[in-house]
């Protein structure tokens, strides 16, 4: 009886183990006035996903490819057709421009942030895609908006609760 009572008590610890331990890494997409997470996705290690913007002086596409790491993310590379304000020109110690196969201009960078911060824009259309969606940012706040894009480490209880994206 006893044996059965510790094989119960041990296979109970494995499970709560499993379940609780942080060893899920989350993409956290957070409303910046209130801190509250407003869209969470669960990501392997070097994962990517894509946010994209209407620049705001030349009305054209850019599309920022970010990867998300233990405790932080990654900038990989921008993707733009045309150039624009606060668009980078020619290669530098910080990244290498190149044109693309596609014609299109990329710049490629590998730049670790702890975090992601944009305004939801008016007229920029942001739009996140992850995990084969597209998500409009202006769906999860209203224009103005900062939102904060980060990695957080979550259970695999609490990814199933917060009911994050697979």
């Amino acid at each position: 009886m006893r044996c059965w009572v510790w094989g119960g008590l041990v296979l109970a610890a494995a499970l709560a183990v499993v379940l609780f331990y942080r060893d899920r890494l989350v993409l956290e997409v957070a409303n910046g006035n209130t801190g509250r997470a407003v869209l969470c996705a669960d990501m392997a290690e070097k994962e990517e996903f894509v946010l994209s913007f209407i620049h705001s002086v030349n009305r054209r596409p850019v599309y920022d490819t970010l990867q998300a790491a233990r405790g932080h993310l990654v900038i990989v590379k921008s993707r733009f057709d045309a150039f624009g304000a606060g668009m980078p020109e020619s290669s530098t110690e910080d990244g290498t421009l190149r044109v693309a196969e596609d014609g299109w201009l990329e710049w490629t960078t590998n730049r670790p942030v702890p975090e992601v911060v944009v305004r939801v824009g008016r007229v920029a259309e942001h739009r996140l895609y992850l995990k084969g969606r597209t998500v409009p940012l202006k769906d999860l706040a209203e224009p103005g908006t900062p939102i904060s894009l980060r990695v957080r480490q979550r259970s695999r209880y609490a990814v199933w609760k917060e009911r994050c994206l697979r």
